[in-house]
């Protein structure tokens, strides 16, 4: 392996089809199977961050993922955006899903929904025994911003999901781009074919086996490079 090779973090956020304009788990029940056999096929350990609400409904899907070998992660109970609760709220969907998510497998990765969480509750993490937070992007203004002193370490998204969508070539150089270490994400509900729905167009555009072959290509392409995978709490 080279040593300016990157370091990859590929997650998942595990939660229902396309918060919050569609209902229905339809990303869980077939797109999850299908990410699963490709990451088994490439060799490719990933970490999930799930709902507490999925976890309750699709306990053999949860059961899957920690028994081949990927990190088991939370995204909150209800998805549910944090800046929306107050603390009391917020640290109710933090209980009740780590309460879940932890029958399954030691769970000390946690991401926020919509990738927003107030700087005010991060000790709510640290309370609950949350060792690494991915719930900032570096394409957000808000990872930016101050923030206070923490246990835990921090470690942003690189990419927003769509952008492993988009032609190759564009995906490549936006890729190509992006420092190591890197942290992408896809949502099972993305290897659904969605075009038809009412939806924004970053969130339905080459949905379903044309999203699922694009995530191949760019596993493909950072395995040619060298990379070395790793799940959240594995990053140093």
């Amino acid at each position: 392996m080279s040593s300016d090779a990157p370091v990859v973090s590929f997650t998942v956020d595990l939660e229902p089809d396309c918060p919050p304009f569609l209902r229905g788990f339809r990303g869980v029940e077939h797109g999850l199977p299908a990410l699963l056999d490709l990451l088994g096929e490439s060799g490719v350990p990933a970490t999930f961050f799930t709902t507490g609400d999925v976890a309750r409904r699709y306990p053999r899907a949860v059961e899957r993922v920690v028994s081949e070998g990927h990190e088991l992660a939370c995204h909150g109970m209800t998805h549910t955006a944090f800046t929306s609760l107050g603390r009391a709220e917020a640290e109710a969907e933090i209980v009740e899903s780590v309460a879940i998510l932890r029958r399954f497998g030691p769970v000390t990765s946690f991401r926020a929904p919509y990738l927003r969480f107030p700087e005010a509750y991060v000790d709510l993490l640290e309370r609950s025994g949350f060792e690494r937070d991915s719930s900032q992007a570096k394409y957000k203004a808000a990872y930016y911003r101050k923030r206070r002193p923490s246990t835990l370490r921090r470690i942003p998204a690189s990419v927003t999901s769509s952008v492993l969508r988009l032609p190759s070539p564009i995906r490549r150089a936006y890729l190509a781009a992006v420092s190591s270490p890197v942290v992408l994400f896809v949502h099972p509900w993305e290897f659904v074919d969605l075009r038809k729905e009412k939806l924004r167009w970053d969130c339905r555009f080459k949905t379903g086996d044309v999203a699922l072959t694009c995530v191949k290509s760019m596993l493909d392409g950072y395995a040619d490079q060298g990379a070395t995978f790793v799940r959240m709490r594995e990053m140093v």
